[in-house]
C-alpha cells in the first residue's frame, strides 16, 4: 500500500470561431489553470462490483430458461439454475453487466454453471460507457482472447494489465466444454471512479487567462493531462501561449494527436522562429476515452497518448502560460473540437471544476458538463466468412467504411430481369463499380484514391433515370457516372462483404474479389438507416462472422514496430516494414547490414577503403562512413580542423557524435594529433602560470596538457621528453619568442578523446600569431571482436544481468567446440524463456516462449559437422513478427509469430552463458545481445571452470592467408606471415608490381646458410637453398605486361655458368631456355600462345620436377570492362637434373653470358613485372619493399606500381592442356631463338635491357639452379615418381616445418 499523489499539468483549447474579443482586437477561445488533484490514492481498488447488483443490471443475447437467466450469473452463487446459459451454444452469445456508473475495473473472474458440465474455456471482454459502441480489451495491445475455466467449480481471475474505466461490461464466449454447453458466472473487481467532464459541440470553448505574474512551479516542471473522446477525426483541443511568443497546441488531425511547440512566430518577436511537431496515437476518433499528458521538464517535453510516450528536446527556457492568451494558432485543422473532455488538469489545477463554479474560467458558446454520446453502431468484417445480407429492392445505397486493405468487396446484388450482377468493391485503394453478365463487364466506373488509410470514408451509389452515380466522401470531384442501356434495379437481397453461394446454405460464400476486412457503419438503403442492433437480434436480414456494435480495426503501425527509420505499412491482419535506405534488415529493420568494426571487415577479406561501420549493431547509434586501413590501424575517422589566428580570442567546437564515443570505447587504441604553431603566443604558460590555451574532450572538462604529454601534467611533448627549446618551460611556445615554434604530439588517452573544443588565448598582444591543427581521430583494434571465453567443463557457466529484449531481441556470437551438444546461453522468466543451443553436431536450435507456448527455430547443416573445432557464427533474432536463426552461410530458418499473440518477452533471472547441467564445452567469442557485447573475458577471470580468451584462430581463419602466406596465432586473433610469398598485405593478397624502363634491372644474390644462421637477428630476406643440396626441381611464377618483343623477362644463372632464361621471341611467343651442363647446348621450350607482347597481363608459371618441365600461361582478357582468364598448359621433358653448389654470387660480366642472352640483355625491358617468385624467394618484393635489408642490387629507376593488378580476384578459367612430344637433346629447339636474334639485333638489344630486370627475378630462380652440384648428371628417371613433400630435396614445400621458414624476426619484417 502506497500513499502517492499523481500531480499532472493540463491545458485546453477549442479555437476557431469563438466569439471572444481580446483587447488587441483578436479573438480567442482556450483555457488553462492550476489545481491539485489526486489521481491515485493509497486505498486498494479491488472491491467486488457485480455480486450486489440487482438482476435488472444483467442482459444477455438469449437464455435457456427463466432459471438460466443472466441475473443468476454471479460467482459462487447457486441461485436459479446456478448460472447463465443461452439457448444455443455458439459464438454469437454474450452476457452483459451494467455497473450503474463509470467505474474503475481492475480484474475479472469467471466460473462455470453450478452443478453442471457447462463452462466457458475462452472468451472476449468488451467495455462501453453507454451500452453501445463496445471496445475490446486487449492485453499487450494484441491479445484479445482470455483463457477461461476447465471445470464448473473453480474460479479463474484475471488482473487487467491496465485498469478500465467504464459502466458496461460484456463477455463473449468463444469456446466451451465440448461435452456440455455455455455456462457462466462472473465477477468484476474495482472501485468507484469520479470525474469532471465537459462536452463541446464545435462552437463553444473554455477560456482561462493567467495572472500577469504567475507563480513559478516549485517542482521546476509543467504538466498537462486530460482524457478526451470524439467521433470526428480533426479538431483543435488545446492552445496555450506564453512569454516571448512561445506556444503549445494540441490538435487532432486525421485521427492522430499532434503536439505543436512554437516560439518566435511573430515578425516583431526578438526570438528566432522555430516549430516542433510530434504525432502520437491513431484512430483516436473511435468515440472512446484516450489519455493525453504533456510534461515539460528542463530541456525536454514528454508527450504521452494512452500508453505511448515520446520525448522531445526543446530549449531549456521555454515556458507556457504566464500571460494572457491571444492570437490564432497556426494548426492544420480549421475545426473546433467536437467531443468530450474529462479531468482536465494543468499544474494541479482542475479546469473543468473551476468552470462549473464560474471561477477564473469563461465559458464561450455551448459547453455542457455531461458527455452526450452520439448513436452510431459499427460492424466489423473480420474474415473470409464475414457477410451481411439485408433486404433491398432499390439502388439508393450509402455506407461508411474504414480499412487498411487496398482491395475488398463492399456490396453486391443481382439486378432485376436477369440484367446481371452489380459489384461495388475496393481496388487499388479506389472504389469501383462493375456490372457483370455472362462473363462480360457491362459497366465499369471508378473514383476516389488512397481509401485504405484507416479513416472513415462514405460511399453513395444511386441509380436514377438510367444514370448510375458513384460518389466518395460527399465530394463532387470524387463522383463518377455511367449510363447503362438497361435499367439498374436491385433484386431482393443486398450482400455486404461477401455473398452466399446458395441461398439455402449459410456456410459457403463466393466472391470473385478480395475479401473485405474492415468496419462499416451508417448503412442506409433508400435513405433509411439500417438498425444493426435488430440485425444482431436476427430481426432483420442475416449475417455470419460479424462483430456488431464494435469496430475492431487496429493500427499496427502506431506505435510503429519498424526500427531505425523503417517505414511501416499495414493490412487488416499484419504490417510490413520497408527497410530500404536504412542500413538495417529483417522483418522490423532490427539487424544492421553493416559490420561493427573495421576488424570485422578485415577478417572477411576486405581491402582498405570506406566502409559503413555500425558500432552497436542493432542499437540506436546510426551507421557511420569510416575509412578502414586494413594494412595498419583499422579506423580513420575524418574529424579534423586547422585554423590560423591573429589578434583574436577564439574557441572552436568540433562535432560530438555518439558514433565517435562508441568507436573509442570499443577500440584497443586511439590517437589524435594536436599541433600548435606560435609566434609570441604562449600555450600552457608553463611552468607555473595559468594556461592560455586548452582543449575539451568528451568528458566536457578542460584539458591542460598538449599532444605528447600525459593528463594533468600541464606539459607539452617536449617537456615530457626534456627537449624544449627553452629548458625553463615545458612547451616550446611558452618561451614566447618572435620566431615561429611548434608544439605537437599525439593524444592517446581514450577517456579524453576526441577533441571537441579548442580554446585559444594568448593572441591579443601585438605581434602574436598562432595556428592550431586537430588531426583526424584514428583508432585501431576491436576489443569486442576477439572477446572470448573457454569453457573447459560442461558444468561451467558465466552469469550476467537479465537480458531485456521485450519486443526485439537479437543474439549473435561465434563458437567452436568438439562436443556434440551443449547450451550456449539461457535466460528464464516465470513462464517466458529464451535459449540457444547446439542440439547435435549438425543442428543449432533457438528456443523461446513469450506466452504463446514454446517455439523452436532450427537450422540443419546438411551433415556438415559444427563440432570441428573451427569458428562458427550464430545469429538469432526474435521480434513481434517472426523469429529467425542463421548459422554461418547455411540456409536460415524463420518462424512467423501468431497474428494476435503475446509479444512481450518477460525475463527475470540472470542470463547464463553455458549452463550448470548439459552446458557448453568449448569457446564462445564476440557474444552480443541487442548490439551490446558481453565482456566474457573479464567475467571469466573471476569464474572457476572458465578461462579468459581462446586460442586456435588459424584453424578457422588460416584460409584468409593467400598466396603461400602462413597463418600465425596471436592471443587475440592471428596474422599472416607473407615472408614466403611474392605478395604483400594483411592477407598476402596484394600484388607487388613494378613498371620497368629501359635500363632498369634488379639483381638478387643468394646468401650462404651460415650467414642466415649467424644473422638470425638481422631482418633481411635470404635464400633457403643450402650448399651441398641437390635440387630436383624449381617453381617459378610471375606476371608481365609489355608490347616489346623480343624481350628478356627472367634470367637465373649459377657460378658455373648454367642458366635459365624466360623470354619473348620476336613473334611474341614465350620461350624457356635451359642450360644445365657446360658440355651440352641449351634447350629451348616454346609455347604456342601467340603474341604475348600485346599489352595485356599474362601470368606465367614454370615448374620443373625431375626431368619434366610444366609451363602454364594465363591471360586476362578484358571483356566488357570485366576479365576472362584463358589458360594454356604445356609439358616438356629434359635430360638432366640440376645440381647447385654454394657459395653463389649472382654477379657476372657480359662475357659470362650466353652471347644470344647478352644481346637480349642489352636491349633492356620496358613493361610491367609483378609477383615474381623463385621457389621461396620473392626478389622483386625484396627490391621494392625491403631494399636496404635484402641482398638486391637495383639499377635504374624502380618504383612500386599497380600495373599487375588486372587479373580478376576469383578467376575461374577454362583450362586447355596441350601435351607435346618429349624433346631429347637440343634437336630443333635452339634454332628459332638464334634466328630471331640474328634477324633483329635491335630488338634483341631492347630485350637484353629488359633481361637485366628479368635477371633480378631470374637471380631468384638461379638461386635454386646455382645450388646444382657441378658436373653431377642424372639420366632420365621414371616420370611417375612422386616427391616426398617433406624431403629437403623438394624446394616447393612451404609448411611451417619446412627448412624454408624464416626466423621470427624475418617473418615480422615481411608482414
Amino acid at each position: 500500500m502506497s500513499d502517492w499523489v499523481h500531480l499532472t499539468v493540463y491545458s485546453i483549447r477549442s479555437t476557431a470561431g469563438c466569439p471572444v474579443s481580446l483587447p488587441n482586437g483578436s479573438s480567442f477561445c482556450g483555457l488553462t489553470h492550476f489545481f491539485v488533484f489526486p489521481i491515485g490514492l493509497a486505498d486498494s481498488c479491488d472491491s467486488p462490483l457485480v455480486s450486489n447488483l440487482p438482476q435488472s443490471s444483467f442482459r444477455s443475447s438469449t437464455q435457456l430458461s427463466g432459471s438460466h437467466g443472466p441475473g443468476f450469473a454471479k460467482v459462487n452463487r447457486r441461485d436459479g439454475a446456478g448460472g447463465w446459459a443461452p439457448v444455443e451454444s455458439n459464438r454469437y452469445q454474450w452476457l452483459e453487466v451494467d455497473l450503474g456508473e463509470r467505474t474503475e475495473i481492475t480484474a475479472v473472474a469467471t466460473q462455470g454453471r453450478y452443478g453442471s458440465s457447462d463452462w466457458v474455456s475462452s472468451f472476449l471482454l468488451m467495455f462501453s460507457d453507454t451500452g453501445r459502441n463496445w471496445r475490446q480489451y486487449r492485453q499487450e495491445d494484441s491479445i484479445g482472447v482470455f483463457a477461461g475455466n476447465s471445470n464448473a467449480d473453480s474460479v479463474v481471475q484475471f488482473k487487467l494489465q491496465e485498469p478500465v474505466f467504464a459502466r458496461f461490461m460484456r463477455l463473449l464466449p468463444l469456446d466451451w466444454n465440448p461435452n456440455g454447453r455455455i455456462g457462466l458466472r462472473l465477477e468484476a473487481y474495482g472501485c468507484p471512479y469520479k470525474s469532471d467532464v465537459a462536452s463541446f459541440d464545435g462552437s463553444g470553448c473554455l477560456l482561462y487567462s493567467f495572472s500577469p505574474k504567475p507563480t513559478p512551479n516549485p517542482a521546476g516542471k509543467d504538466i498537462l493531462s486530460l482524457k478526451f473522446k470524439t467521433q470526428l477525426n480533426s479538431g483543435t483541443l488545446i492552445h496555450v501561449e506564453g512569454r516571448h511568443d512561445r506556444s503549445l497546441t494540441l490538435e487532432l488531425h486525421r485521427g492522430k494527436l499532434l503536439l505543436h511547440l512554437r516560439k518566435g512566430s511573430k515578425s516583431a518577436s526578438p526570438v528566432p522562429e522555430s516549430h516542433t511537431a510530434v504525432s502520437l496515437g491513431s484512430l483516436l476518433d473511435d468515440q472512446h476515452w484516450h489519455h493525453v499528458a504533456v510534461e515539460r521538464v528542463s530541456g525536454h517535453v514528454n508527450f504521452t497518448v494512452d500508453k505511448h510516450t515520446e520525448q522531445i528536446l526543446v530549449p531549456a527556457d521555454i515556458s507556457f502560460g504566464g500571460v494572457h492568451c491571444h492570437g490564432t494558432p497556426r494548426v492544420l485543422s480549421r475545426r473546433n473540437f467536437h467531443g468530450c473532455f474529462e479531468n482536465l488538469l494543468w499544474n494541479n489545477v482542475n479546469v473543468i471544476d473551476l468552470a462549473k463554479q464560474h471561477q477564473q474560467v469563461s465559458i464561450m458558446g455551448n459547453v455542457t458538463f455531461t458527455c452526450a454520446e452520439p448513436v452510431s453502431v459499427p460492424v466489423t468484417f473480420a474474415g473470409a466468412q464475414s457477410f451481411l445480407r439485408l433486404p433491398g429492392a432499390t439502388v439508393d445505397i450509402s455506407l461508411q467504411f474504414r480499412t487498411w486493405n487496398k482491395a475488398g468487396l463492399l456490396l453486391t446484388f443481382d439486378l432485376q430481369q436477369q440484367a446481371g450482377s452489380l459489384w461495388l468493391f475496393l481496388s487499388e485503394a479506389r472504389v469501383r463499380v462493375q456490372i457483370h453478365k455472362a462473363g462480360r463487364i457491362l459497366v465499369d466506373i471508378v473514383t476516389g484514391f488512397g481509401l485504405n488509410d484507416g479513416q472513415w470514408h462514405s460511399v453513395d451509389l444511386t441509380a436514377r433515370r438510367e444514370r448510375l452515380t458513384l460518389t466518395v466522401d460527399k465530394d463532387e470531384s470524387l463522383t463518377a457516372h455511367a449510363s447503362p442501356s438497361f435499367p439498374v434495379a436491385s433484386g431482393n437481397d443486398l450482400f455486404f462483404g461477401a455473398r452466399l453461394q446458395n441461398q439455402s446454405s449459410s456456410t459457403f460464400c463466393r466472391n470473385p474479389f478480395n475479401v473485405f476486412q474492415g468496419c462499416m457503419r451508417h448503412i442506409q438503403v433508400h435513405s433509411d438507416t439500417v438498425d444493426l442492433v435488430k440485425v444482431q437480434q436476427m430481426l432483420i436480414g442475416n449475417y455470419s462472422d460479424l462483430q456488431i456494435d464494435i469496430c475492431g480495426i487496429v493500427d499496427r503501425c502506431s506505435p510503429s514496430h519498424c526500427e531505425h527509420g523503417g517505414r511501416c505499412s499495414q493490412s487488416w491482419s499484419t504490417f510490413h516494414c520497408n527497410c530500404s535506405s536504412t542500413g538495417y534488415s529483417g522483418a522490423t529493420c532490427h539487424s544492421s547490414v553493416y559490420e561493427q568494426s573495421c576488424e570485422a571487415y578485415k577478417h572477411k577479406g576486405n581491402a582498405s577503403g570506406l566502409y559503413h561501420i555500425d558500432v552497436d549493431g542493432s542499437g540506436p547509434i546510426k551507421p557511420q562512413l569510416i575509412y578502414c586501413n586494413m594494412t595498419g590501424k583499422p579506423y580513420t575517422r575524418s574529424h579534423s580542423l586547422c585554423l590560423s589566428l591573429l589578434h583574436t580570442h577564439t574557441h572552436t567546437q568540433l562535432v560530438k557524435a555518439p558514433q565517435n564515443q562508441a568507436i573509442i570505447s570499443q577500440a584497443e587504441h586511439c590517437e589524435q594529433e594536436l599541433v600548435y604553431d606560435c609566434r609570441k603566443s604562449r600555450l600552457l604558460n608553463t611552468p607555473d602560470g595559468s594556461p592560455f590555451t586548452w582543449w575539451v574532450g568528451r568528458s566536457d572538462e578542460p584539458q591542460t596538457y598538449w599532444g605528447g604529454a600525459v593528463p594533468g601534467s600541464q606539459q607539452c611533448g617536449c617537456g615530457l621528453q626534456g627537449n624544449c627549446i627553452d629548458s625553463d618551460h615545458y612547451c616550446n611556445c611558452d618561451a614566447d619568442r618572435k620566431e615561429w615554434a611548434t608544439d605537437s604530439g599525439l593524444l592517446t588517452h581514450k577517456e579524453n578523446l576526441p577533441v571537441r573544443w579548442v580554446v585559444v588565448g594568448d593572441i591579443q598582444r601585438p605581434g602574436s600569431e598562432a595556428a592550431y591543427r586537430v588531426s583526424p581521430l584514428r583508432c585501431h583494434g576491436d576489443k569486442n571482436f576477439w572477446n572470448a571465453a573457454f569453457f573447459n567443463k560442461e558444468t561451467s557457466y558465466l552469469h550476467f544481468p537479465t537480458f531485456h529484449g521485450e519486443l526485439s531481441a537479437d543474439i549473435s556470437f561465434l563458437f567452436k567446440t568438439t562436443a556434440p551438444s551443449g547450451v550456449f546461453l539461457e535466460n528464464l522468466g516465470i513462464k517466458d524463456f529464451i535459449r540457444v543451443e547446439l542440439s547435435s553436431p549438425t543442428e543449432v536450435v533457438f528456443s523461446f516462449d513469450v506466452g504463446n507456448g514454446p517455439l523452436d527455430v532450427r537450422v540443419e547443416t546438411g551433415g556438415v559437422a559444427l563440432n570441428d573445432d573451427r569458428w562458427h557464427r550464430v545469429r538469432a533474432e526474435r521480434n513481434v513478427k517472426e523469429a529467425s536463426l542463421r548459422v554461418d552461410s547455411f540456409p536460415g530458418a524463420t518462424q512467423k509469430a501468431p497474428a494476435d499473440g503475446h509479444i512481450h518477452l518477460q525475463l527475470n533471472s540472470q542470463l547464463f552463458v553455458g549452463r550448470k547441467t548439459q552446458g557448453f564445452l568449448g569457446c564462445i567469442r564476440s557474444l552480443q545481445l541487442n548490439g551490446r557485447t558481453l565482456d566474457l573475458e573479464e567475467r571469466a577471470k573471476i569464474t572457476p571452470g572458465v578461462k579468459s580468451g581462446c586460442p586456435g584462430h588459424c584453424s578457422s581463419y588460416g584460409e584468409l592467408c593467400q598466396n603461400q602466406g602462413r597463418c600465425v596465432e596471436r592471443y587475440n586473433g592471428f596474422s599472416c606471415d607473407c615472408g614466403l610469398s611474392a605478395y604483400a598485405g594483411p592477407f598476402c593478397q596484394r600484388e607487388v608490381s613494378a613498371s620497368f624502363k629501359l635500363g632498369t634491372s634488379v639483381q638478387y644474390t643468394f646468401k650462404e646458410p651460415y650467414e642466415l644462421n649467424r644473422n638470425t637477428s638481422t631482418q633481411f630476406q635470404s635464400s633457403s637453398i643450402y650448399s651441398d643440396l641437390t635440387l630436383r626441381g624449381e617453381n617459378i611464377s610471375f606476371s608481365f605486361r609489355t608490347t616489346q618483343s623480343p624481350a628478356l623477362l627472367l634470367y637465373v644463372s649459377s657460378y658455373y655458368r648454367e642458366y635459365l632464361a624466360v623470354l619473348l621471341n620476336r613473334n611474341g611467343y614465350l620461350d624457356i631456355k635451359y642450360k644445365l651442363e657446360n658440355n651440352r647446348d641449351a634447350e629451348v621450350f616454346r609455347t604456342n600462345v601467340r603474341n604475348l607482347a600485346n599489352g595485356q597481363l599474362h601470368r606465367v608459371s614454370i615448374r620443373r620436377l625431375l626431368e619434366t618441365v610444366s609451363v602454364q600461361v594465363t591471360t586476362a582478357i578484358p571483356v566488357q570492362q570485366n576479365y576472362e582468364s584463358v589458360t594454356a598448359q604445356f609439358t616438356y621433358s629434359v635430360i638432366a637434373q640440376l645440381t647447385y653448389f654454394l657459395p653463389v654470387q649472382l654477379t657476372y660480366s657480359s662475357g659470362d653470358l650466353d652471347p644470344e642472352i647478352a644481346r637480349l640483355n642489352s636491349l633492356g625491358f620496358s613493361g610491367c613485372l609483378s609477383v615474381v617468385q623463385f621457389n621461396s624467394v620473392a626478389p622483386l618484393k625484396a627490391a621494392l619493399l625491403y631494399p636496404d635489408t635484402s641482398p638486391v642490387i637495383v639499377t635504374g629507376p624502380l618504383a612500386e606500381s599497380t600495373c599487375g593488378s588486372s587479373f580478376p580476384v576469383n578467376p575461374y578459367p577454362a583450362k586447355t592442356t596441350h601435351p607435346l612430344s618429349d624433346h631429347s637433346g637440343t634437336v630443333g629447339t635452339g634454332e628459332p631463338i638464334v634466328n630471331a636474334i640474328k634477324s633483329d639485333s635491335a630488338l634483341i638489344g631492347g630485350m637484353i635491357a629488359v633481361l637485366i630486370f628479368v635477371i633480378l627475378s631470374a637471380l631468384a630462380i638461379m638461386a635454386r639452379f646455382l645450388y646444382r652440384r657441378k658436373e653431377t648428371f642424372h639420366s632420365q628417371e621414371p616420370r611417375d615418381i612422386k616427391p616426398e613433400v617433406d624431403s629437403p630435396e623438394y624446394p616447393f614445400h612451404s609448411e611451417p616445418t619446412s627448412q624454408n621458414v624464416l626466423s621470427e624476426n624475418q617473418k615480422e619484417y615481411f608482414i
